[in-house]
C-alpha cells in the first residue's frame, strides 16, 4: 500500500459559482497541491480551478470511484448543491487538509 493512501473524491473551483472540476485520488493533499501549482496540464490548469471547495474520504478506492462517477454524471446544479451544503462560504479547504 502506498504511503498516505486515503481514497477521496473532491471538487476544485476557479471561484464561487465558477468553473468546477470533480476528481478522485488516493492522496488528496498531494493532488490538490498539483492542481494549485499547475504541475499537470489539463482541465484544472486551463480553467484556473485552484480552490478545494469540497471533499469526501472513503475506505476504499472502489467506493470513491463510484461516488466520483455519480457526481460527474449529475447536473451542474447538483454539484453546486453538494458544495453549498458542505461549504456554503466556498472556503478554500486546502489548509485544513494539510494541517
Amino acid at each position: 500500500m502506498q504511503r498516505n493512501f486515503q481514497p477521496a473524491v473532491y471538487i476544485m473551483a476557479s471561484q464561487r459559482n465558477g468553473t468546477i472540476y470533480v476528481g478522485v485520488t488516493s492522496n488528496l493533499g498531494q493532488r490538490v497541491w498539483q492542481h494549485r501549482d499547475g504541475v499537470a496540464d489539463g482541465f484544472t490548469k486551463q480553467h484556473g480551478c485552484k480552490m478545494l471547495v469540497w471533499f469526501e474520504l472513503y475506505a476504499t478506492m472502489e467506493h470513491a470511484i463510484l461516488r466520483e462517477k455519480k457526481l460527474k454524471g449529475g447536473s451542474r446544479r447538483k454539484k453546486l448543491a453538494v458544495i453549498e451544503v458542505g461549504n456554503p462560504a466556498w472556503r478554500d479547504l486546502f489548509a485544513e487538509i494539510c494541517a
